[in-house]
């Protein structure tokens, strides 16, 4: 718990009060999150007020589901936001990179530097470490390292004993979906299946949605599949305002009647002369015309997610249609089958073996819902960090190398200036190797003595050397296959960087004023409920 630090009016924190305050709540946001990470990381279980639980080592998601109050720390959750948008990974080193930039900015505070030139001698060091970050990545130049990209990425999390299974299934996926090394993450679905262990996920080229034919008439499977994908609902809608229909004999009843029964058939006929035998409903489906299609031997979804149908036109070639009267053959899709499946409790549709398909599955099992959200959390890291190395086409050293050689480069470069700036470059480049110390940490190794024999390996010019924690020795991590994109490490440098300046740079903390009810009192500044 953070101290509250307020002055006696209650609505202002000054000067050396407002900056310790601020650093201390950041920095319980980066010890909060720090025994997670790394392949010999912690998990943490959440608990909300109803006793819903979640249990992760993902950095971005105990941070989310954190009731976090205080303005600072709410800041830091921010860039670990940045960093899970930007790249899907990375968030517990950003966030433990801002915490101990913070931490450090403090020691120098308490020697009495300015703030300002600490927040420069900062602004240069990630000007530098940025240069070097470039110098020092490597192209790819094989689908290989896209699968240890991917593997890194998945290590110490819930599926990591498969990681070789899925690094190979994450990497096919992109490959699919690319378009000149452009990946859109919304190509490739993530779908749930409880029921069946981890083994069993598998990469689908095709689409998998969670609904059933709604008609039990209707076929369980068509082959050769030409697929309709229909925006109109496929039934008579009543009017937006309230009408009244007179009617005087029985004759013009049924005929009311017989007239409504025609519109739908209609709707069938059109359906069934494109030369559809399946069709993908975003909207209702009238149960007339689904007896209608059920005895035309037609395969219907309803009610399919407008996201789904998008990626139901990527992946089988065909068009939306939101006029069902200007249907015509060139609008319908492909797929070699489209089948129901009820491996669970609830059916759901696979639409398999499309040609070319821009748009897939990972279909995810395992025993209980814990388990698979902590896949699907490891396969969207995983899925983001190959897609920005793909992107790039560049990648670091992992295991804490590329932290420890940008630290001593850094140093070097600290101690060609001149000034006060020089003692804030020394302090980020310090700040830098709580990454390895804490991967050392996490694992049970002694970080002091990891740490003496990683500056001793980067002194000697092996600027690759990492930690192995799996031997708990000091090796090339390059040819351990211990890699990561650049971005990574550029983005959580970046985005660590600019909210430790801004939060060094403040020296007031002031309560504005609220639209609802609020007293002018700044509340709680504890950190946490």
């Amino acid at each position: 718990m953070v101290e509250n630090v307020v002055s006696e009016e209650g609505n202002r924190i000054l000067g050396r009060d407002a900056q310790r305050n601020n650093i201390l709540a950041a920095r319980v946001v980066a010890e909060t999150v720090k025994t997670t990470l790394g392949p010999k990381g912690m998990d943490k279980m959440l608990v909300d007020r109803v006793g819903n639980i979640v249990v992760t080592n993902d950095g971005v998601t105990i941070l989310d589901e954190m009731e976090i109050e205080h303005p600072a720390a709410k800041m830091v959750v921010e860039i670990a936001k940045t960093q899970e948008n930007e790249v899907g990974d990375g968030t517990t080193t950003a966030v433990m990179l801002a915490g101990k930039f913070l931490e450090n900015g403090e020691k120098l505070l308490d020697m009495k530097i300015h703030p300002t030139i600490i927040t420069r001698g900062y602004r240069w060091a990630e000007e530098k470490a940025q240069a070097i970050l470039k110098e020092l990545s490597i192209e790819i130049n094989s689908k290989e390292e896209l699968i240890k990209v991917a593997q890194t990425a998945m290590t110490g999390k819930g599926a990591e004993y498969l990681k070789e299974k899925f690094g190979k299934m994450i990497v096919e996926a992109i490959e699919i979906v690319a378009e000149n090394n452009n990946v859109n993450l919304d190509d490739i679905k993530i779908k749930k299946q409880k029921g069946r262990a981890i083994e069993d996920s598998e990469l689908i080229k095709g689409i998998v949605l969670d609904k059933e034919r709604i008609n039990l008439e209707m076929p369980a499977r068509v082959d050769e599949a030409r697929i309709a994908l229909i925006e109109e609902a496929l039934e008579i809608r009543g009017p937006e305002t309230e009408a009244k229909i007179a009617v005087s004999t029985p004759d013009q009843l049924q005929n009311f009647l017989n007239q409504e029964d025609s519109i739908l058939r209609e709707k069938v006929d059109k359906i069934k002369e494109s030369g559809a035998n399946v069709i993908f409903v975003q909207k209702g489906v009238d149960e007339l015309v689904q007896y209608y299609l059920a005895k035309a031997g037609i395969y219907a979804v309803r009610r399919v997610a407008k996201s789904d149908m998008q990626s139901l036109a990527k992946a089988t070639g065909g068009h939306i249609v939101s006029k069902l009267s200007e249907i015509i053959d060139e609008d319908l899709g492909y797929a070699s089958f489209v089948e129901e499946r009820r491996d669970s409790e609830d059916g759901m549709t696979y639409i398999m073996g499309c040609r070319n398909p821009k748009a897939l599955t990972i279909l995810i099992r395992g025993g209980t819902e814990h388990v698979i959200d902590e896949v699907e959390r490891a396969v969207l890291d995983a899925l983001g960090d190959v897609a920005v190395a793909l992107k790039d086409s560049k990648i670091v050293a992992g295991g804490g190398a590329i932290e420890i050689e940008l630290s001593k480069r850094l140093r070097e470069f600290a101690s060609e200036l001149k000034g006060r700036e020089r003692l804030a470059v020394e302090e980020f480049a310090l700040s830098l190797e709580f990454i390895p110390t804490t991967l050392a940490e996490n694992a049970g190794m002694d970080p002091i003595d990891v740490l003496t024999e990683l500056r001793a390996s980067h002194d000697a010019g092996m600027k690759n050397a990492g930690l192995n924690l799996f031997s708990g020795k000091v090796e090339d991590s390059l040819v351990n296959g211990i890699i990561e994109p650049l971005r990574v490490k550029t983005q959580a440098i970046a985005s660590a960087t600019e909210v430790a300046i801004m939060i060094l740079r403040i020296d007031d903390v002031i309560a504005s004023k609220k639209s609802s009810g609020n007293s002018g009192k700044l509340g709680n500044m504890s950190g946490y409920d």
